[in-house]
């Protein structure tokens, strides 16, 4: 079943990007351009991803770290 028309990309490519590490609907977008000419499949890429779809978020639900670097939280007093 095609997932964007646009590009005729499928769901069963869309769920192989994701397979490969493709989390979010702009990753899928950047491996086979589904959902960058009218939109209309946005939706429907996102669904097929769905909640723990990526490994990385699995990760970080299980207590894991996070993949990007925290920013220090004290501010400077002022002078």
């Amino acid at each position: 079943m095609f997932v964007c028309s646009c590009f005729g990309v499928t769901e069963e490519q869309v769920k192989s990007h994701a397979e490969a590490g493709a989390c979010t609907p702009r990753q899928i977008a950047s491996a086979c351009k589904a959902g960058t000419d009218c939109g209309g499949c946005v939706r429907r890429i996102q669904a097929l991803l769905g909640r723990g779809a990526c490994p990385r978020r699995q990760v970080i639900d299980q207590g894991g770290q996070p993949l990007v670097a925290e920013v220090a939280t004290e501010v400077p007093e002022a002078a």
